[in-house]
């Protein structure tokens, strides 16, 4: 699995930190976590001096080696945004730890739950992921890879 922390909201307080860390070990069922750290987290995670042999801790990595790993994993938990849309794109489960998204669709058509800070929460969508009762996602409308091709039409049409 994968996992990307950086919302004040999961990683500035240690305390809640440590416990959704811990909750995501326990939770994990041994899979490999493999967490490419975002600097903000790193702060947090040196304070409560994190070690763990269940989690792999990588400096954040560019955007093809990070979707490599995506489309590999199991399932992502994160509080990003883009990751959403990735892990829609190429049916992969995500477990978003925020209240909301700027990217509904994802919830709505695709792969991606919105859980919020909540560890009872986070515990319970692990259960569902490991009793292979995940969602079937699609992907929405338009995101086809043509996105470019539309905007040169749309652009050659206003002169």
């Amino acid at each position: 699995m994968v996992m990307t922390l950086h919302r004040p909201s999961n990683v500035d307080d240690p305390a809640h930190l440590q416990n959704l860390l811990q909750a995501i070990i326990e939770n994990s069922n041994g899979v490999p976590l493999i967490f490419p750290v975002h600097p903000r987290t790193k702060n947090t995670l040196e304070k409560i001096n994190f070690n763990s042999d269940k989690v792999i801790l990588a400096e954040p990595l560019s955007y093809l080696k990070f979707n490599y790993l995506v489309k590999n994993a199991k399932a992502v938990i994160t509080d990003s945004g883009g990751i959403q849309e990735e892990t829609t794109v190429m049916g992969v489960p995500c477990i978003t730890m925020r209240n909301n998204t700027e990217r509904p669709e994802t919830v709505s058509i695709g792969s991606n739950i919105l859980i919020g800070s909540s560890i009872d929460a986070l515990k319970d969508s692990l259960g569902v992921l490991f009793k292979d009762q995940w969602k079937k996602g699609g992907i929405p409308q338009l995101w086809d890879g043509n996105t470019a091709r539309r905007i040169v039409e749309v652009l050659l049409h206003l002169s």
